[in-house]
């Protein structure tokens, strides 16, 4: 059975500081037992300090999946549940070693500003690796966030590295622009059916505000940010309002499938620092780059560095939305960069509302470039006639 942290004195409404210390003292007692702790649900929260250590063995299991919308007290304007109200802004609230499990849990700031850009408070990550130990073996599931800076951070470092690490269904939007940051996770990290939108909160305070929405953007963050992995897997992933949606460094490869990337400023950014194994197959998504930087600046897809790009069965098409500030159009539908030799293929692809006379830029001299049966913006077979290996 789930021990109940109210056993060990961690009260709803309780004090912060004094409830953190009581939640470390069950994950102490639990981490040699390899105990799941229950969050049971009440009207109030558990208010809590930061600093806590998620010890390993340890599960923090709660009542829910992931509430898109928000629970809402029938008085006040706050969720009700399995909720930690986070009260420190200079700690993380939960640093997890290996073998541990979150589940089932709502991640609330209330003192985070909602509409008032002047007021966004830059929390430390909700959830982080532990810097001493690393991670392996961590499963994040069914979690909610509201009002949150940077929600999950497992930035490890080459010395303490984090591996297995499994992100999925978590919902939220941070005002720091990043959701999910990955790095030095060489054992197949996945992130997976994940929902980053301002809308998240809207039963409870009605969602964030167009400002805040637009200071989100202004941080040139990436929503799903990786490198140093092996054999990513990222599946069924959405974002909407912030500048990039995913990021995948210069050390990483793996799949990408499934996605939706809406009102964002550049939709997925592929690096690559080698060409043995810095290959992305990247299919069946939806980009939507029309805000967060001059027109100029606006594109579905970069890709730089080194390594090859599949792309399949990505969509394109861009227009206004009146929660944030939009420009209306992309650029392009794939820019090249870099002056490497680097592989692009495409298939499939539908490419609308972009302003360049093509959907596609290159500006590396030395890219290679292959399309098949896609189609530009005004509804005619692109390329007309088959490139040379320039992409010419």
């Amino acid at each position: 059975m789930h021990r109940p942290l109210t056993d060990f004195g961690v009260t709803p409404g309780g004090d912060p500081v004094a409830n953190a210390a009581r939640l470390q003292d069950a994950i102490d007692w639990a981490s040699p037992r390899g105990r799941a702790l229950y969050v049971e649900p009440t009207d109030q929260p558990y208010r809590v300090a930061g600093g806590v250590i998620l010890r390993k063995n340890v599960s923090l299991i709660g009542a829910h999946g992931p509430v898109g919308r928000g629970t809402r007290h029938p008085d006040r304007v706050q969720p009700v549940g399995s909720v930690f109200a986070i009260e420190d802004e200079t700690r993380p609230f939960l640093t997890v070693e290996h073998a541990t499990q979150v589940r089932g849990i709502q991640f609330w700031y209330p003192r985070q500003a909602a509409h008032d850009a002047s007021k966004i408070i830059p929390y430390p990550a909700t959830i982080r690796v532990s810097p001493d130990t690393g991670a392996q073996g961590v499963t994040l599931s069914c979690l909610t966030f509201f009002g949150e800076y940077l929600a999950m951070d497992f930035a490890a470092s080459p010395k303490c590295i984090c591996e297995q690490i499994l992100f999925e269904h978590c919902y939220g939007y941070p005002l720091g622009g990043t959701f999910i940051r990955i790095d030095y996770c060489y054992d197949i990290p996945r992130i997976l059916h994940c929902h980053v939108n301002p809308a998240n909160r809207r039963f409870i305070d009605g969602g964030h505000g167009k400002a805040v929405i637009d200071a989100t953007m202004a941080r040139k963050t990436f929503c799903y940010a990786i490198d140093h992995t092996d054999n990513a897997q990222l599946m069924d992933l959405f974002t909407f309002g912030t500048w990039g949606g995913i990021y995948l460094g210069p050390a990483t490869y793996g799949q990408l499938t499934n996605f939706n990337l809406d009102c964002v400023a550049v939709g997925i950014l592929k690096q690559g620092d080698q060409n043995f194994n810095r290959n992305w197959q990247i299919g069946q998504g939806s980009i939507i780059a029309n805000a967060g930087a001059p027109l100029e600046d606006i594109h579905p897809i970069v890709v730089e560095g080194r390594g090859h790009t599949a792309l399949s069965n990505i969509e394109s098409f861009s227009g206004h939305n009146g929660a944030l500030t939009t420009v209306g159009q992309s650029q392009d539908f794939l820019l090249v960069r870099g002056d490497k030799r680097l592989t692009v293929s495409m298939f499939g692809c539908r490419m609308r509302n972009y302003a360049a006379a093509e959907p596609v830029t290159v500006q590396n001299p030395e890219a290679v470039l292959q399309a098949v049966a896609c189609v530009d913006k005004d509804e005619n077979p692109w390329p007309e006639k088959p490139m040379n290996a320039r992409g010419e």
